[in-house]
């Protein structure tokens, strides 16, 4: 810790200068040795040295000038041990830049961690990353900016069973919920910043849920209760489909404390999915929550 809190604040000549003639242990030579990698990869042209200071020291796409990320050799020696978050915010730009072609090394690669249980928990990546990587990638192109790609079948299949898979690494909270979704027409904008509309962020969520907690409940609203025929093995456009036929209406938020009150539902948490365009009903949510907490 003293050594790296010395690097941020003197930066890496001075702490070189320190410890250069002492005796040091194995761990404080590995990380002044990573040190002076991070140090030499700001200051090289070589697309060699970059790559091989990768390979060796495990840098990542941050450590890296911009002129090295123009490199495809360099974009394939980072593959190797990124991250997965980090793999799963640079799909497309890996596929603009060609380091990700059809049937490739590292089209296999990727679909090899996307697919990996045991890399998924560790990284602890929850199925809304996964969700929002795979609408990214499959749109074809960025939310801002140029970069523009043509998304990989295979990359798409391994993200799309990804998604599945990360809903293990949830942790259940082990209380009674009840899940309440707004079918009204304004769920089917996107949302801000977002490849997503809210219809899909509710739907993704209510499956989370559900899959990870034992005791859940899910319901529809917009300006009345209506049945959620949701199951727990649905996939994502089933849940969608079966959303879509429910008819829409106004939003009352309220809805669904009056209603777990008046049939004697039993909740722990209420969590209501909504874009926040509530107009109808004349009982405040909160209002409606803590009479139910009575």
């Amino acid at each position: 810790l003293a050594i790296v809190t010395k690097y941020i604040t003197k930066g890496w000549k001075e702490v070189h200068e320190m410890y250069k003639e002492k005796a040091l242990s194995v761990e404080t030579e590995k990380l002044l040795k990573y040190l002076e990698a991070v140090e030499k990869v700001k200051r090289t042209k070589d697309e060699l040295e970059v790559i091989h200071l990768i390979e060796e020291h495990r840098l990542v796409r941050e450590h890296l000038l911009t002129n090295h990320l123009k490199s495809k050799e360099v974009w394939k020696a980072l593959l190797q041990e990124m991250p997965l978050t980090a793999l799963l915010r640079n799909l497309g730009k890996m596929t603009a830049n060609s380091v990700l072609e059809p049937g490739n090394s590292e089209v296999s690669l990727v679909c090899e961690k996307l697919c990996n249980e045991k890399l998924l928990k560790k990284a602890r990546i929850h199925p809304f990353h996964v969700l929002i990587a795979l609408e990214t990638y499959k749109t074809g192109h960025g939310l801002r900016g140029k970069l523009k790609w043509r998304p990989d079948e295979e990359i798409l299949q391994a993200l799309d069973a990804a998604f599945y898979k990360t809903f293990k690494t949830v942790e259940p909270a082990g209380k009674r919920f009840l899940l309440a979704i707004d079918v009204s027409a304004s769920m089917n904008q996107r949302v801000l910043g977002s490849v997503l509309n809210a219809s899909t962020v509710a739907a993704a969520m209510c499956m989370v849920v559900t899959r990870t907690e034992k005791d859940s409940h899910i319901v529809a609203f917009s300006d009345e209760m209506v049945p959620c025929p949701v199951t727990t093995d649905m996939t994502l456009q089933q849940v969608l489909m079966a959303m879509s036929q429910i008819p829409a209406g106004g939003t009352d938020c309220s809805l669904p404390m009056i209603w777990a009150q008046n049939t004697n539902t039993a909740a722990d948490v209420f969590i209501v999915f909504t874009d926040n365009e509530t107009f109808a009903g004349h009982v405040h949510p909160a209002v409606a929550l803590r009479e139910y907490r009575k």
